[in-house]
């Protein structure tokens, strides 16, 4: 090949690279198929199913496109080889632009078979409806739960989008590049299979450390797939998953400092008096996270002689729940010094009393 089209070749070929297998510089940029189709495709969190059914169609199409798109880009980039005169080329060019065109066809009826009975044939339909049994009569009602649950605030949802794992009251799922794996929680078991550790991250300045989760079903027409996030986010799967985990490698799970601080906190609560609700007083939802019921109370315990920096009493109805106030009380703390949280004290979130550790107490 000339320099013009060994240059138009190796620019094509790192382009369409990205455009597969899409970097934080290609969807800063907005080329993606999502923003490139999106008055198309619609909402994800209206309809979530059939947003990935148009998306996934959408995706094979394009991506079926780009061998054509080289073919056409190089009549431009090189005139002198006559690429639009197809009778006219070498035998590997026309090789070429057929491989293409046939390639480009077949995705056409592939999409139009997918589509046939209202896409009862796309692979998504096709996994949703290994999941038709009571009480779901049917893929269609399938769906409809999935995209009732989709929408809720309180889901699990981390990834790329050729790659995303998310965690629904009911499912678990992951969007790859042209379908939606999922498998219920009632009928499914997670493994921690194996770890890697990166030195060097693009988002983080520490190492850090990657799960792999095999994700099993007792449907047999659900295959096991694999999910794969970071060791940071374990914690938050872990409570948002109700299927069992089991770490058959052994794996050693690497937490972050708030989180161990976490659990420091509520072994520490639990150790502390309780709090007796006064009788007719109800207990109402945690304002932080809106999920669960405010289960702690501010009571004066401690017992400090530094008068200074002397704990207060807080005289607010129970508002907080447990995880809620511990993050409060981390986020209030020296990152650089954690040897000293457990033993500082910070203002009541909603009050401004100052409160310790020992103060905080259990709802019951």
């Amino acid at each position: 090949m000339e320099s013009p089209a060994i240059t138009f070749t190796l620019a094509y070929v790192v382009f369409a690279f990205c455009f597969v297998f899409t970097p934080n510089e290609f969807r800063s940029a907005g080329l993606t198929i999502q923003n490139l189709f999106w008055s198309w495709l619609g909402s994800e969190d209206v309809g979530f199913i059939q947003y990935h059914v148009r998306r996934s169609s959408v995706t094979v199409l394009v991506h079926s496109a780009l061998p054509l798109g080289y073919y056409l880009g190089m009549c431009l980039a090189d005139p002198e080889k006559n690429l639009l005169y197809i009778h006219q080329v070498s035998d590997g060019w026309r090789l070429i632009f057929l491989t293409a065109l046939v390639l480009q066809l077949a995705s056409w009826v592939l999409v139009f078979y997918w589509s046939r009975g209202n896409w009862y044939n796309h692979p998504i339909c096709r996994s949703l409806q290994a999941h038709v049994r009571p009480p779901h009569d049917s893929w269609g009602t399938v769906a409809s739960n999935i995209n009732t649950e989709f929408r809720r605030i309180d889901k699990f949802a981390t990834g790329a989008p050729g790659a995303r794992v998310i965690i629904t009251d009911s499912w678990v799922m992951k969007v790859t590049t042209y379908s939606i794996h999922m498998a219920s929680q009632d009928d499914c078991h997670v493994t921690v299979t194996k770890s890697r550790q990166h030195q060097l991250s693009p988002d983080s300045p520490s190492p850090v450390q990657y799960l792999t989760l095999r994700v099993h079903s007792i449907n047999p027409a659900v295959k096991p797939f694999d999910i794969r996030l970071n060791s940071t986010e374990y914690t938050e799967l872990r409570e948002k998953l109700h299927a069992p985990i089991r770490n058959a490698a052994n794996v050693v799970i690497h937490q972050t400092i708030s989180e161990l601080f976490l659990e420091t906190f509520r072994a520490q609560v639990e150790l502390n008096q309780l709090y007796t609700l006064p009788s007719g007083q109800e207990v109402e939802p945690c304002i932080g996270c809106m999920q669960v019921p405010a289960n702690t109370k501010l009571v004066l315990l401690c017992q400090s002689d530094d008068l200074a920096h002397e704990c207060q009493q807080c005289f607010c109805r129970p508002m907080w729940c447990l995880s809620c106030l511990g993050r409060w009380f981390a986020s209030r703390q020296d990152q650089q010094r954690p040897e000293t949280w457990l033993s500082s004290r910070v203002p009541c979130p909603t009050c401004r009393a100052k409160f310790c550790i020992l103060d905080v107490c259990r709802v019951r």
